[in-house]
């Protein structure tokens, strides 16, 4: 079972249901007792950075999801719950992150319009990482964000938005998306896919020739979801 942390905050069943199309047990989960006992975790977030790590620590489950993490259990952190694994952000600097992944999250230096609100597509920095395995060489995904991460020797792969922006970071068990895999069609579908693979679940791994951008044959909008 995907344990996907229900701490109150944003659209937390679109996850379910990706996970659901793919044929994974995957539930919301608001006790942290309950989360122990998954296979995997994820930790979705989104809004702004201190909301969310507020939330999390009131429902408890900030401590369910530093010892998922420490403890070798498949976690993945998507969007503000991706910041959230840092030390902190640049968004509300008196909110300490949970420290899982090294760095600051700082707002992204660009001319461009913020947030980023659209499809982009990825650079991959390590290409044999577990997360990209069978998907495009270069796959479009969803983001909404002003916020990202600084590179670090975790970052697995970027994307170009007036300047080189983190897109995905991995360290061991621990992975995190700045885009919404939930939301970005077949490429995200597969992502989870991997994810839930690496938890032992019954999701098929990503597989070669997925459609690698919006508006061509077999991507749509993830399950439940608009683009």
């Amino acid at each position: 079972m995907i344990a996907v942390l229900d701490y109150g905050i944003g659209n937390l069943a679109s996850a379910v249901k990706a996970f659901a199309h793919l044929g994974v047990d995957a539930r919301l989960v608001a006790d942290p007792e309950e989360a122990a006992g998954a296979d995997g975790v994820v930790l979705p977030g989104v809004g702004a950075f201190g909301p969310c790590i507020r939330a999390l620590r009131r429902s408890g489950l900030d401590r369910a999801a530093r010892s998922a993490a420490e403890g070798g259990v498949p976690f993945l952190g998507i969007c503000v719950g991706f910041q959230m694994l840092f030390s902190g952000s640049e968004e509300e600097p008196n909110e300490a992150g949970l420290g899982l992944l090294d760095g600051t999250v700082r707002r992204l230096a660009t001319g461009y319009k913020l947030p980023q609100m659209q499809w982009n597509q990825l650079d991959p920095v390590a290409p044999d990482a577990a997360m990209l395995a069978g998907l495009p060489a270069r796959p479009w995904m969803y983001f909404v964000h002003s916020y990202a991460p600084e590179p670090s020797a975790d970052t697995v792969a970027t994307c170009e938005y007036g300047g080189t922006v983190v897109a995905a970071a991995a360290r061991g068990n621990l992975w995190g998306t700045q885009f919404h895999p939930e939301k970005s069609g077949a490429a995200g579908l597969a992502l989870l896919a991997n994810f839930a693979a690496m938890a032992g679940g019954t999701g098929r791994p990503g597989e070669p020739g997925l459609a690698s951008g919006p508006g061509e044959p077999g991507l749509t909008p993830g399950p439940g979801e608009a683009a």
